[in-house]
C-alpha cells in the first residue's frame, strides 16, 4: 500500500519540488522533482513504485504468491540500494533518479522482504495419521469388563 501511495503521489505535480542545483542530472525528466522535497523521482521511477504496489496487493490477494513477490522485491530494491551507493550511478544511466533519501528507503524496504525469505511457507508439513484412526476397536466383552483367560491347563509347556 505504502508504494502504491508513493507511486500515486509522485503522479502530482503538486507533491514534487525541483531538484536541487547540486542533483545529479538525468535525461529523462518528466515528472522530474523531489517526492516531498526528500525522495528524487521522474516518471519511470513512479511507475516503477506504482507496479511494486499493485504487485503487493494482487500477491496479499493470493493471486500470485507472496513468497515469490517477497524474494523479488528483497533483490529488486537490494540491487537499487547498492546501485545508489556507487559513485557515478545516482541516476542509473541518466534514467532513473537513485541517491540521497531514495537508497536508504530502498534498502530498507529490501532488508524488510528478506525477512519474509525463510518463511514458514518453505517448511513441508506432513499431515501426521491420526493416533485415534489406527486404533482398532475393541470387543464389546472386553470393553465391559468380560475378560477371557485361558486356562493355564491348556497351555502349551505347563
Amino acid at each position: 500500500m505504502v508504494y502504491l501511495s508513493v507511486g500515486l503521489l509522485g503522479l502530482s505535480p503538486a507533491a514534487l519540488t525541483p531538484p536541487p542545483v547540486d542533483a545529479p542530472p538525468t535525461n529523462f525528466t518528466l515528472l522530474y522533482g523531489y517526492l516531498l522535497g526528500l525522495f528524487p523521482v521522474n516518471l519511470l521511477h513512479t511507475v516503477a513504485h506504482l507496479v511494486i504496489g499493485v504487485w503487493g496487493i494482487v500477491a496479499w490477494r493470493g493471486m500470485v504468491s507472496p513468497k515469490v513477490y517477497a524474494r523479488a522485491l528483497a533483490v529488486f530494491c537490494g540491487v537499487l540500494a547498492a546501485i545508489g551507493l556507487i559513485p557515478g550511478m545516482g541516476t542509473l544511466f541518466g534514467i532513473l533518479p537513485i541517491h540521497g533519501h531514495v537508497v536508504w528507503l530502498y534498502g530498507g524496504t529490501a532488508a524488510v522482504a528478506a525477512c519474509f525469505w525463510p518463511s514458514s511457507l518453505d517448511v513441508e508439513r506432513r499431515a501426521k495419521p491420526d493416533r485415534r484412526e489406527q486404533v482398532l476397536p475393541v470387543p464389546t466383552e472386553r470393553r465391559n469388563g468380560i475378560v477371557e483367560r485361558p486356562d493355564r491347563r491348556q497351555l502349551p509347556g505347563i
